[in-house]
């Protein structure tokens, strides 16, 4: 139960501006339970998805007279809500979320694509690396 806590935290914290690597603290988990993938993937994408809406919740409490990042507001302009399926990405995916949040998109939908895209990251890790 600790090393689920443990993985939640790590997937939540790095859904924000920490740079740390949710996908290790999951294939670490899995070597000491390789039969618990459901639960540790459930469990890793929950975290992840707390993170990145933490970071939407951010960005919609910025004022709207401060500049985001250009590349971010782009693609949520363009493609909306669906965007944040790629917030799981490296250094463009914290300002998916952001920009998402101070555009004010959906936090419903924002919350579905987000956590779509982790849970494919995350069970593209239990196919590739275990």
């Amino acid at each position: 139960m600790v090393e689920l806590l443990g993985l939640f935290a790590v997937s939540f914290a790095a859904a924000t501006l920490l740079p740390m690597p949710s996908e290790a603290a999951l294939y670490g988990y899995l070597m000491l339970h390789p039969d618990d993938a459901v639960l540790a993937v459930t469990t890793a994408t929950l975290g992840n998805t707390a993170g990145g809406m933490t970071t939407y919740l951010v960005g919609r409490l910025v004022p709207q007279r401060m500049k985001f990042n250009e590349r971010a507001l782009q693609w949520i302009r363009r493609w909306g809500a669906a965007a944040t399926f790629f917030a799981w990405l490296p250094v463009i995916g914290d300002a998916l979320s952001a920009a998402a949040g101070w555009l004010r998109i959906r936090w419903w939908a924002a919350l579905a694509f987000m956590a779509a895209g982790r849970l494919a990251r995350y069970i593209a890790v239990v196919f590739l690396f275990t």
